[in-house]
C-alpha cells in the first residue's frame, strides 16, 4: 500500500529531527540565485535533499538542493537552499511536499523568496518586493483531491495569504515596495501579450514558483511572508531577450541586500511580536 502524504511527511520530518540539535519555528525557501543566505547560518547542519525520505530533487541551476538548519542572529531557522518546480516534471503535491515536511517539523512561519519578472512599470531590476497577494495562473491547486484533516481543513481562507502582520515587520526593518505575484507554469518565459494581459489583471510580478507552496502553507495554518527579487523586466518592457543567466546574475547582486533584510527580521519572526 502506498503511503499517504501525511505518513510520508512524518517520516521525512522524523529523519530530519534525528540530525538536528535545534527546533526551528521559522523556515526560509531560497529561490533562483538566492541561495547564499544559507552561509549566514551558525552551527549549520546541512542535509542534501536525497538524504531526506521522499524529498524531491531540484534539477535547475541556482537550486543546490540542501536543507540547512542552525541559527541566525540567535534564531533557530531551517533554510531550503533551492526548490523544485512543476516545469521540471513534478506534480503540485511533489512541489509542495517540502512545505508539508516543514509543517510537521514544527514550523509556524514560512518566508518564501523567488526570482521574478517585473510587470509593473515602476519596478526596477534588482529590487526586492514584498508579496501582498498572488494570482494562481497554473491551472492547478496542490490541495485538490482527497483531504487529510491532520494536515488542514477541506476549505480554508486565502484572504491573508501573505500575512499583514509579517509585512508590517518587514516594513519596520527596511523600506520596501509591495506587489502582487502571478505564477505561470513555465518553463518558457511569457510573451509580451501575456504580460500586457497580466498587468491588466493587477499583477506586478511574474514567476514560476511560490504560489503552490503558499497555498499548502496556509492549508496547514503556517503564516507566510513572501519576498520577490526583480531579476529581469518582463517580456515587452525592454527591447532585449530574457534568459536564465540574467536571472542568476541579478540574484547574485542582491543577495547581500536580501540577507541583511532576513537577518534583521528573523528575531521578530520567531518571537511572534
Amino acid at each position: 500500500m502506498v503511503q499517504g502524504i501525511f505518513a510520508r511527511a512524518e517520516e521525512a520530518a522524523a529523519a530530519i529531527r534525528e540530525r538536528i540539535a535545534v527546533r526551528p519555528r521559522v523556515a526560509i525557501v531560497l529561490g533562483s540565485g538566492l541561495g547564499s543566505f544559507a552561509e549566514r547560518i551558525e552551527q549549520p547542519v546541512a542535509i542534501p535533499y536525497p538524504e531526506i525520505p521522499h524529498f524531491p530533487r531540484p534539477t535547475v541551476e541556482g537550486h543546490s538542493g540542501r536543507l540547512v538548519v542552525g541559527t541566525v542572529a540567535g534564531t533557530p531557522v531551517a533554510v531550503m537552499q533551492g526548490r523544485v518546480h512543476a516545469y521540471e516534471g513534478y506534480t503540485p503535491e511533489e512541489v509542495t511536499f517540502p512545505v508539508r515536511v516543514l509543517g510537521r517539523l514544527g514550523i509556524t512561519t514560512l518566508v518564501v523568496t523567488n526570482a521574478a519578472g517585473g510587470v509593473r512599470l515602476d519596478l526596477r531590476q534588482g529590487q526586492l518586493v514584498l508579496l501582498s497577494d498572488h494570482i494562481n495562473f497554473t491551472g492547478r491547486n496542490p490541495v485538490a483531491g482527497p483531504n487529510d484533516e491532520r494536515l488542514g481543513p477541506r476549505f480554508f481562507d486565502m484572504t491573508d495569504a501573505y500575512s499583514k502582520r509579517l509585512r508590517r515587520l518587514a516594513h519596520s526593518a527596511a523600506e520596501i515596495a509591495e506587489g502582487v505575484y502571478l505564477c505561470v507554469p513555465g518553463p518558457s518565459f511569457e510573451t509580451p501579450a501575456e504580460i500586457k494581459a497580466f498587468r491588466g489583471w493587477g499583477a506586478d510580478l511574474v514567476g514560476m514558483s511560490t504560489v503552490h507552496e503558499v497555498i499548502v502553507a496556509r492549508h496547514m495554518g503556517i503564516e507566510v511572508l513572501g519576498i520577490s527579487c526583480v531579476t529581469n523586466m518582463a517580456a515587452g518592457i525592454l527591447e532585449q531577450p530574457i534568459n536564465h543567466q540574467e536571472v542568476m546574475e541579478t540574484g547574485a547582486r542582491v543577495q547581500a541586500q536580501l540577507s541583511a533584510l532576513l537577518v534583521a527580521l528573523l528575531p521578530a519572526l520567531d518571537g511572534g511580536i
